[in-house]
């Protein structure tokens, strides 16, 4: 058998879960078959012998492509498709009926009100099993991010609100941190961060000048000693972070993670696109 052909056998082989991911993903059967069609187009075209596990790296493929289709979607207000959809062709009415019946009707409906990283996070991570160090690089995020990501879109699926208090709390933690950052206050700022917190930039902020990562509070403290200037405390995604506003727009988010009462990680976000597609609330 030849590589095209056996690339061809496996691709196929896995085509039915590939379908499956891209439905959870997209919601739509007609934006499904685009974005299993495009795969193939990709896959096509690399040179497969590095990949050890195929399956899983088709996923992924398709998981990058549906997170493009979501969030060029969104970029343009669109609708999230729906009943209107067409109906399959004949031949594969059944198949389509029992993907959809797998998924159900409300799922899909809360499913559309995520975020599109959030959407990813969650279908990759909670339906197929999929590791949050796979998923982290297809959002362009940490780890730590992507884990957050799943964990809000997990409580938004099952009808629970991220607790006041713990919001309120959080945002006290920013407030102090930023007005220390202002201030000069470096003993503020380290009082605000972990010991081991982990500061990393997106390539859009390190082409502004930062590094794209930075680790333990000294350093952190250091970076933004006296800075913060334009920065105020928000709400990303429904949850704490920071924004970044420079003539009246927004040109940076930061979204923070927390242990405990410090600030165990900042990821900041500079490229157009992603911030484009952030529901961002200044506070």
């Amino acid at each position: 058998m030849t590589e095209e052909n056996f690339l061809t056998h496996q691709f196929e082989a896995s085509r039915d879960h590939l379908r499956a991911v891209a439905y959870r993903m997209l919601g739509s059967r007609a934006e499904v078959d685009d974005a299993v069609q495009e795969a193939w187009l990709r896959v096509s075209r690399y040179d497969m012998s590095d990949v050890a596990n195929l399956r899983g790296w088709l996923t992924t493929v398709v998981a990058r492509i549906c997170l493009d289709m979501l969030r060029a979607r969104k970029s343009r207000k669109e609708e999230p498709m729906g009943p209107h959809v067409p109906e399959p062709a004949d031949e594969t009415r059944e198949r389509e009926a029992e993907m959809a019946d797998s998924v159900g009707a409300a799922l899909l409906v809360v499913l559309e009100t995520l975020q599109p990283a959030e959407r990813l996070a969650f279908v990759l991570h909670d339906m197929f099993a999929v590791p949050f160090e796979e998923i982290a690089p297809i959002v362009g995020r940490s780890v730590d991010a992507s884990r957050q990501l799943a964990s809000r879109a997990r409580r938004r699926v099952q009808g629970a609100a991220v607790p006041e208090t713990d919001l309120s709390r959080q945002r006290g933690i920013v407030d102090a941190f930023l007005k220390a950052s202002r201030e000069g206050d470096f003993e503020g700022l380290l009082a605000m961060l972990d010991p081991d917190v982990v500061f990393r930039a997106d390539d859009a902020a390190v082409r502004l000048g930062t590094l794209p990562e930075i680790r333990g509070a000294d350093a952190v403290a250091q970076l933004y000693k006296g800075r913060a200037r334009a920065a105020r405390t928000a709400l990303i995604d429904g949850e704490i972070g920071v924004a970044v506003i420079l003539g009246g727009q927004l040109r940076i988010a930061l979204r923070v993670i927390f242990n405990g009462d410090r600030i165990a990680a900042i990821d900041t976000i500079a490229d157009a696109e992603q911030i484009a597609a952030l529901k961002v609330e200044v506070l």
